[in-house]
């Protein structure tokens, strides 16, 4: 096994077993939503382990930016298949999300039982300004590798004030940055070249994508697989339960969703809301507001939201049902419709991708995606911030600000490990929420 001396100075890529084992602590401790999810393993697989070289992270991240779905998720299974292949893709795909399936259908089942639980909310509200810090520095980590001169802090400062103050849509913003990409790289390559595509070093394990020949054959193949993988429940659904069944329903809803929505989590939402609230009537819309809540301080994706969408749906009508079984087919068939065309997405377009990544004009097209991410996830940052510092109805939080001070400069400044920023705020808020400050 490779010591972590050696990585330090060679980008190697890690055997199937150390992979399995960091995909499956991620899945526990991915707070935060897409933002914060890039920013751990940008700061563990880049930063601390050295696993993947920071241009051919960004290249990978550049594209799931692109495609339709929860980007951090997409950007896992990505990495997994540059390591490993297909079962490498699989195995980070599906380990990002299972155990956010299990503590959200819990969380989901506490709530439409229980109601609200004291120390579940205190717990979370601990982890909101640790998530906060996670993020913060992922901006300034991020930044400091990707906006190498005056132009692409420029691309960065006008997408924050584009997605912040005009709210403008983040495929128009990612496409946008992405032509200026292609023509600046034409007329001037000198400040959109980016980071050489030639310059990654990986051992033989983590060279998946050269043994990866895209051919209309494979395209066909790979289609055919996850399309199937991805219609079966849906099917199943339709002939036991019957195309009028709320579960049926959901399956072609939320597949719907999965391939006409376009800039992750936040794009969705809006979406999906108006339609599961107004049209379906699945549930109300503070139920759809206590469901992001739940969604934004449980580890995994911030889509896992549509989980409880789901649940909520086929709770509040069950059909023929019991509740509670229905409620749980619910959110597999939508967790399911949500996260496996991911994999159609990664398998399709990799090969072809990875195949580009010395292609200069693609090359500045993405160094500029990425410096117009950097504001992207800047935006992001101010509204959790916003939202964390600020609550409704009350004037600075202060234990969310020392809370969040600490785990910042402590992650800048002496490298402290995610999980343990994460353990630790979970943790103060509960004695903080016991103490009966809140």
């Amino acid at each position: 096994m490779m010591s972590d001396d050696v990585r330090q100075n060679r980008h190697v890529a890690p055997s199937f077993d150390e992979a399995f084992r960091f995909w499956l602590k991620l899945g526990f401790i991915s707070f935060g939503g897409p933002t914060g999810q890039i920013a751990m393993m940008h700061t563990e697989l880049v930063e601390k382990k050295h696993w993947i070289d920071n241009s051919r992270f960004l290249h990978a991240l550049n594209f799931c930016m692109l495609l339709p779905g929860p980007e951090a998720q997409q950007l896992a299974i990505y990495i997994g298949w540059l390591w490993h292949r297909t079962w490498g893709g699989i195995v980070a795909g599906a380990l990002f999300v299972i155990p956010s399936i299990f503590i959200l259908w819990t969380l989901s089942y506490i709530y439409v039982v229980f109601g609200h639980v004291a120390w579940v909310a205190a717990v979370f509200y601990g982890l909101k300004p640790a998530v906060l810090a996670i993020v913060a520095a992922a901006v300034i980590r991020i930044g400091r590798k990707a906006l190498k001169n005056f132009v692409m802090w420029t691309i960065a400062a006008a997408a924050f004030v584009a997605i912040y103050f005009f709210h403008v849509p983040f495929p128009v913003i990612v496409l946008t940055a992405a032509a200026i990409g292609l023509l600046g790289g034409k007329t001037l390559p000198q400040y959109f070249r980016g980071e050489d595509a030639h310059s990654m070093d990986v051992a033989p394990a983590g060279k998946a994508a050269d043994l990866v020949k895209p051919s209309v054959r494979r395209t066909l193949n790979v289609s055919l697989i996850w399309i199937v993988v991805w219609a079966t429940p849906l099917t199943l659904a339709g002939i036991f339960l019957g195309t009028d069944h709320t579960i049926f329903r959901e399956g072609i809803f939320f597949s719907k969703a999965a391939v006409v929505t376009f800039g992750g989590a936040y794009a969705v939402l809006p979406y999906v809301s108006q339609q599961a609230v107004e049209h379906y009537h699945w549930l109300t819309a503070p139920q759809m507001l206590d469901g992001l809540g739940l969604a934004e301080t449980t580890p995994g994706p911030l889509i896992m939201v549509l989980q409880f969408v789901g649940f909520l749906g086929a709770w509040n009508q069950p059909g023929h049902l019991p509740p509670l079984l229905a409620a749980t087919l619910g959110a597999l068939i939508t967790t399911w419709t949500t996260f496996v065309p991911c994999f159609l997405w990664i398998f399709l377009g990799a090969p072809y991708i990875e195949k580009l990544r010395g292609a200069k004009q693609l090359t500045a097209a993405l160094s500029t995606v990425t410096a117009a991410v950097v504001g992207v996830i800047l935006n992001l940052a101010v509204w959790f911030g916003v939202h964390v510092m600020f609550p409704p109805g009350r004037n600075v939080d202060w234990f969310a600000l020392v809370v969040c001070t600490i785990a910042f400069v402590g992650m800048l400044r002496w490298k402290w490990n995610i999980v343990s920023v994460v353990l630790g705020g979970g943790l103060l808020g509960l004695i903080y929420g016991i103490a009966g400050f809140r």
